[in-house]
């Protein structure tokens, strides 16, 4: 099939993220290109961490250095977002690497 998106190939497993404590860190200059390129903040992309319909995606695809995982949730700006990112400091910590608006595909993946 033509143009799968990664979230069509992607092993989807259910985790328990407990929001107490969790810190997210980001470089500040990869946000501003993040934001010109895809037109999301990581301010933003971090509330998508909030939503409880979210699913968590792991990414082997980019995932040789480090584990990378892809959230697939709702922003409280209320769009659907792809947001990429790590945990650092015994997963307390979210790196978030990159953050788009979710596509066609995506976003129904996200409402069913």
């Amino acid at each position: 099939m033509a143009n799968k998106s990664l979230l069509d190939t992607a092993l989807s497993l259910t985790y328990n993220v407990h929001m107490n404590g969790l810190r997210f860190v980001w470089d500040q200059a990869k946000n501003l290109a993040n934001q010109h390129k895809h037109g999301v903040t990581f301010e933003e992309a971090q509330t998508a961490f909030y939503d409880e319909r979210a699913t968590v995606y792991y990414d082997p695809d980019h995932s040789e250095d480090e584990d990378r995982f892809i959230l697939l949730g709702m922003s409280l700006q209320a769009q659907v977002l792809v947001v990429c990112h790590c945990y650092r400091e015994a997963d307390l910590v979210v790196r978030i690497i990159s953050a788009r608006r979710a596509n066609r595909r995506e976003e129904e993946a996200y409402w069913r």
